[in-house]
């Protein structure tokens, strides 16, 4: 593999899956801004609003979903390298059919398309989730074993296995390299994904943990995402985390840029255990999905850190923007937007 076929000089062509997600979003603005030529597919007809229509105009958007094998490979036509972004996130059980689909299946048709078309480069990107959660507290890193047991939600769970078609596909000869974001924070639809953090502060949500959980820049991910794509490295993971807060910490320093109420009610397990049932209850008169469900709320209790060394000794002159900066950043954008 010659990584110089994918410089920004605009010899590479890279494809994006989730390009009208969140993270692929940003990963669109990254490569478009480094001169790549891009293309990117959506079920749909939306785009994201809050990336500069001037940078989405210069993405080439094919319509097409992974569930669709055919489909993949057309779309990998005349492309050097993929960034597999496509996935779906949810904590609501019912759900987990879909996530099991999207995040498992899907993943395997796009990697299988990938093979096939003898894409040059490929980055997945999978999340903290796939290396799993234990009861006790412990800090992660890229050597973790997956351990089956009731810490893991169905996200979790479909993001480890779907992990593993990008295994057996480096078995198989692609040349991929694979990606743990933590918890996504930045400026985006606070109705979905990581966002919905901001909205519920916003809205003065009263519950919070001391949970501990790993947070990270939407714009350090994609940026590091396309460094490694970039690069010539194969058959290897990196954890991609800013900072381990607790998910108090957290939602008061929202709270505080907002110039809101911070959450007041300890979420203690027991408490907790009540406040996810209480919102499934009022789901179900208001329509709206929970703010809190069984498995968001077993994630609030974790403490869980992650170690994000070898990403910044992989990249020397990569540095993770700090959390404050993020968190104020984002919530400008936010109060921008509400103000219109």
């Amino acid at each position: 593999m010659d990584p110089i076929t994918l410089n920004p000089s605009g010899k590479g062509r890279v494809l994006v899956t989730g390009g009208t997600g969140f993270l692929g979003a940003y990963i669109l603005r990254e490569l478009v801004e480094r001169g790549y030529s891009v293309r990117a597919i959506r079920r749909d007809g939306r785009q994201p609003f809050y990336i500069a229509p001037g940078i989405l105009d210069k993405v080439e958007w094919v319509p097409g979903d992974i569930m669709d094998p055919i489909g993949m490979e057309e779309a990998m036509e005349g492309v050097d390298a993929v960034i597999h972004a496509a996935a779906k996130v949810s904590f609501d059980r019912k759900e987990r059919h879909t996530l099991y689909a999207t995040n498992i299946e899907g993943t395997a048709n796009v990697v299988n398309a990938a093979i096939a078309q003898g894409i040059h480069r490929f980055v997945h990107v999978s999340s903290v989730a796939a290396l799993g959660r234990t009861k006790k507290e412990e800090k992660v890193t890229e050597e973790k074993k997956w351990e089956s047991n009731k810490h893991q939600t169905s996200y979790a769970i479909s993001k480890f296995y779907g992990e593993l078609e990008v295994w057996r596909a480096i078995g198989e000869g692609l040349p991929a390299v694979i990606v743990n974001p933590s918890t996504i924070l930045g400026y985006g639809d606070w109705n979905t994904s990581s966002c919905a953090i901001f909205k519920n502060v916003y809205r003065e949500f009263p519950w919070y943990s001391n949970g501990i959980n790993g947070f990270v820049d939407v714009t350090d991910v994609s940026a590091a995402i396309v460094a490694l794509l970039e690069s010539d490295i194969t058959g290897q993971r990196f954890i991609l985390n800013a900072d381990n807060w607790s998910f108090r910490q957290l939602f008061n320093n929202i709270a505080a840029a907002f110039e809101k109420k911070p959450p007041h009610r300890e979420a203690t397990p027991f408490l907790g255990a009540i406040a996810w049932r209480l919102e499934k209850i009022k789901s179900m008169f208001s329509g709206h999905r929970p703010l809190l469900t069984r498995e968001s709320a077993r994630v609030a209790q974790s403490r869980t850190m992650f170690d994000n060394s070898k990403i910044l000794r992989q990249l020397p002159g990569f540095r993770f923007t700090p959390l404050e900066k993020t968190i104020q950043g984002a919530c400008n954008a936010y109060r921008l937007l509400k103000a219109e």
